[in-house]
């Protein structure tokens, strides 16, 4: 029983590896009274709910570790395909984790987990990433109502960017991907590869960014103090080696732009006729250079030769907000790096299709090695979900509508 398609088991015979069966663990963790109550008042001031990126983190690494411990008893040398999901049951969470166990007869390392598929693996194997670790790196965060009120009043009073907004969640995603970074250093790898980014909804007004990837270690990189980071497939990360590249690190910005009220106003008058809405076209096309501004300055600061698999997303927030990201991956040519085979195998790209779905019960466990990647259903790189984005939208609201009915009370008490 595995979990590993026909083409993952083809690729991975071709290295000497052969399946062995699923393995699953889990974990259910209680938040906790006093937690709770600290975890309520960090989501007031905005920002990291460390009470509950915590919990969280425990849990997921909970779990990740019985299945190793499962598949270690089972004889088997390695672990692929490995996602961790998280749900709730009641007031308790249940942290999950999937994964398909390897055996080669080759093999003398230590036993290793991933985050990827088997035809990535096959590809890293190729590249010469050696697998090592499963590797993680999470923050929880929650708007708060102080940036809320800031940011609505910023929101009112002009168009541009929302600064309140886009440091807050600038900040938070980079705290994540450091958090992979030094969860990879500790595990004695120098390559984090086939990052996967996911926004959770946890709870009112708080979220969680959860970054996922495979701990590897190339012997061409030598030590780092801080390892590389790609999001970049097995088979593109397979590209770049072949053509003399390797991956520098993952960069990402983000931007949080305000239509204004004036603004706001000349829009719905245009709406109300045919033509091009020009403020929200200048608007979006300045948080998209603004976001690719980001990344360009961060990839400058590691000395990179390039990004490339840029992806940018454009996120509605409602009441004339705007959220851009984008992300990709900056590069370095490295005249060493190459590939063991000359050409890579069809059955490493085929992707393989999902047969099963059912529309009534949606977000439920996918196959292990099944994760979808930013921008394909089942994932998201960034935005906010529904009920999460409502609780907090109405907060903010409230929050900027006393603020404005204060104003006005003012002013006319002069009078």
């Amino acid at each position: 029983l595995t979990g590993l398609s026909g083409n993952e088991i083809y690729c991975l015979k071709q290295k000497g590896w052969a399946p062995g069966s699923i393995v699953v663990g889990n974990s259910v963790h209680s938040l906790g009274v006093v937690r709770s109550i600290g975890a309520g008042l960090t989501s007031l001031a905005g920002g990291e709910v460390t009470g509950v990126t915590e919990m969280i983190s425990d849990g997921r690494h909970a779990a990740i570790e019985r299945i190793e411990r499962e598949a270690q008893e089972e004889g088997a040398q390695g672990l692929t395909g490995v996602t961790s999901e998280l749900r709730t049951l009641g007031n308790l969470v249940e942290f999950l984790a999937i994964g398909s166990s390897v055996s080669s007869q080759e093999h003398s390392g230590p036993f290793f987990s991933t985050a990827c598929s088997g035809q990535d693996l096959y590809c890293h194997l190729d590249c010469g990433y050696e697998p090592r670790h499963f590797v993680m790196g999470n923050v929880a965060y929650a708007l708060g109502l102080g940036r809320g009120i800031m940011g609505t009043l910023r929101q009112i009073t002009s168009r541009g960017e929302v600064k309140e907004f886009s440091d807050m969640y600038n900040h938070t995603r980079h705290l994540a991907l450091e958090r992979i970074e030094q969860d990879a250093h500790r595990r004695g790898c120098n390559a984090v590869v086939d990052i996967t980014t996911r926004i959770i909804p946890f709870g009112p007004g708080v979220r969680e960014m959860l970054m996922v990837g495979s701990g590897s270690y190339h012997p061409q990189l030598g030590a780092l103090e801080k390892p590389v980071t790609s999001e970049l497939t097995g088979e593109e990360l397979w590209n770049l080696s072949n053509l003399g590249y390797a991956p520098e690190r993952l960069v990402l910005g983000t931007s949080v732009y305000a239509l204004g009220l004036a603004g706001g106003l000349r829009t719905f008058f245009q709406s109300l006729g045919r033509g091009e809405m020009n403020d929200v076209t200048k608007l979006i096309y300045e948080a998209r250079e603004n976001c690719l501004a980001h990344i360009e300055k961060d990839a400058k600061a590691h000395h990179a030769d390039g990004v490339i698999g840029i992806k940018v997303f454009v996120y509605e927030m409602g009441a004339g907000l705007v959220e851009v990201l984008a992300i990709g991956t900056a590069i370095k040519k490295h005249t060493e790096m190459s590939t063991i085979s000359d050409h890579l195998l069809p059955q490493a790209i085929i992707r393989d299709r999902d047969t099963f779905f059912d529309d009534v019960f949606t977000g439920q466990t996918r196959a292990a090695g099944a994760e979808s990647k930013p921008g394909q259903p089942g994932a998201r790189a960034g935005g906010a979900n529904a009920p999460s984005a409502l609780a907090i939208g109405c907060v903010i609201i409230i929050a900027g509508v006393m603020a404005f009915a204060g104003i006005l009370f003012a002013v006319f008490a002069k009078h």
